[in-house]
């Protein structure tokens, strides 16, 4: 049974997250443009921009050749279009593989870009470069289960936490996370009991995409989520709706209605 929640009406910010854990699930989408920003905002506690936009934007196989500058470009975008959400921009990947250079990079998104946190992916073989951009004021989410900035180097894409000694790894990965200042952490596709024991050894929320409904929130991409998306449906993703079908519906209708000449009628001319 689903309920109906009331819009957000103020400032979503690392304080509300932090506070909503084991209290309230958050939500968090995709959005790569002002456009869709501001159809999101107010809706969701948080936006990703994600590095996913390099496959669902430009049309790429993964996410590997997304760069710093693609991704402060949307970020931007993003952020002029969006006022209320809290805003993490996804660092891409080589943008920090030193801590020198994580900063450095994360530094720029500061300051080109009104996002409030940025995102890497990695465990315990990356909580120094989580705490090096923390103890320079800048908010860091986690990112750890299957990443696709690993995909090359892992196999391919793979579900996590399988078995017992993979699930106190990712336990591990989590607690390293959070002392190295994180604030929170998106657990992506793992069974459903690792995710439970992520949840249950972190004091911050952790955000499930792929991972069950036992974490403290969830993200899915947008062009998932609304079937725009059409390559390929991961198996976690619900679609809310058949964005491709509906958009294909209505240029046939306009390339009829053009073809006819029936638009534009009276009413669209001056």
């Amino acid at each position: 049974m689903s309920i109906h929640t009331p819009k957000i009406d103020k400032k979503v910010t690392l304080t509300t997250i932090s506070k909503m854990k084991g209290v309230e699930p958050i939500t968090m989408v995709t959005a790569y443009d002002a456009l869709f920003a501001k159809l999101f905002d107010g809706e969701v506690e948080m936006i990703l921009v994600g590095d996913s936009l390099n496959m669902s934007f430009l049309g790429k196989e993964d996410t590997l050749s997304a760069t710093m500058d693609q991704m402060i470009y949307h970020t931007q975008a993003v952020c002029n279009g969006a006022k209320l959400p809290l805003i993490v921009l996804d660092m891409p990947f080589g943008s920090y593989t030193t801590p020198e250079l994580a900063v450095a990079n994360a530094t720029r998104a500061y300051q080109e870009t009104s996002a409030q946190a940025v995102k890497i992916e990695g465990g315990k073989s990356r909580a120094n470069i989580v705490k090096a951009l923390t103890s320079n004021s800048i908010a860091v989410l986690g990112h750890i289960g299957l990443m696709p900035q690993f995909l090359r180097s892992d196999g391919g894409y793979r579900v996590r936490g399988k078995e017992q000694s993979d699930i106190d790894e990712l336990v591990e990965d989590a607690k390293a996370l959070e002392k190295a200042g994180a604030f929170a952490i998106v657990i992506e596709g793992v069974k459903v009991e690792a995710a439970k024991a992520i949840t249950d050894a972190v004091s911050i929320p952790t955000i499930g995409i792929g991972a069950g409904n036992v974490t403290d929130g969830q993200v899915l991409v947008w062009s998932d989520m609304f079937g725009f998306f059409e390559e390929f449906k991961p198996k976690f993703v619900k679609q809310y709706m058949n964005g491709a079908k509906q958009i294909r519906e209505g240029l046939e209708n306009y390339r009829n209605d053009v073809k006819a000449k029936e638009f534009p009628s009276k009413e669209y001319i001056y």
